[in-house]
């Protein structure tokens, strides 16, 4: 089924109701066949590979590979409650940069753990130490002739008395737009996106995209069309900053079947 272009750029899009969990052919073509260009993620819960005791929660990272052709990888190393700091002081920035190769892209996004004012394990000050973390990336990367890429945070649900979405993530987005503008990187603003998006569907319909269960009221994490939903979005960013090509994309007009998102054991 082929979409037009208004239901691309809509969230009706991603609502389409899904099937049931099981193998996807992206993921099952990329096994055994030789390492291509990888797209290495560093992130938070909202992007990270989810199991099967988390599930339905989906994080942004796990359809992002039904997006991109066959041969251009997905290394998804976003990690539950992380930020910009402790990703790296836990060596996991150096893990990512030990298994790079020149032409990789790095893709990060942290935000909504360096917030954190209670724990100095994961705070940071947006305008100080957030861009100085935010460097280390940007730095790493480029020393390896790898591209990266800085995305603001995927926005929370949260929507005012008036119905009216609600940002979430304080002054952490503008200082991350000021630092790829510094620094010439490419940026994807999702956390402004996914906030459009989510007042365009309203505070009922956006329930439908996020983890929300009998058991959970969940307004950070998604489920699978709530995933699917920022996925596109982030590829369509990467097609739009001219970061990726159009023949590195696929399915930007298709509805994605749930049946290809897996949540394998722990």
């Amino acid at each position: 089924m082929r979409l037009t272009r208004r239901q691309v750029t809509t969230a009706a899009l991603a609502a389409v109701p899904l099937a049931v969990a099981g193998t996807g052919p992206a993921v099952a073509a990329s096994q055994g066949r030789p390492r291509g260009r990888t797209v290495f993620v560093a992130g938070d819960s909202t992007a990270a590979q989810k199991y099967a005791d988390a599930a339905p929660e989906t994080g942004w990272g796990m359809p992002l590979p039904f997006f991109l052709r066959e041969g251009l990888v997905v290394a998804n190393h976003a990690v539950n409650g992380r930020s910009s700091k402790s990703f790296i002081d836990e060596g996991r920035l150096d893990v990512v940069l030990g298994a790079v190769r020149p032409g990789d892209l790095l893709l990060v996004q942290f935000g909504h753990n360096d917030s954190k004012t209670a724990d100095p394990t994961r705070y940071t000050e947006p305008w100080t130490t957030y861009q100085d973390y935010l460097r280390q990336y940007v730095d790493g990367a480029r020393a390896r002739g790898v591209r990266p890429v800085l995305a603001t945070s995927v926005e929370r649900r949260k929507f005012d008395a008036d119905g009216n979405a609600v940002a979430t993530h304080g002054d952490y987005p503008a200082a991350m737009r000021a630092l790829a503008l510094e620094e010439g990187v490419a940026l994807l603003d999702i956390q402004a996106l996914s906030i459009a998006l989510w007042q365009e569907l309203g505070a009922e319909e956006t329930k439908k995209y996020f983890n929300w269960t009998e058991v959970e009221q969940d307004n950070t994490h998604f489920n699978p069309p709530g995933a699917v939903a920022v996925a596109r979005m982030v590829v369509g960013e990467l097609l739009r900053r001219r970061v990726l090509l159009p023949r590195d994309v696929r399915r930007l007009g298709e509805v994605i079947p749930e049946s290809w998102i897996t949540w394998p054991a722990a």
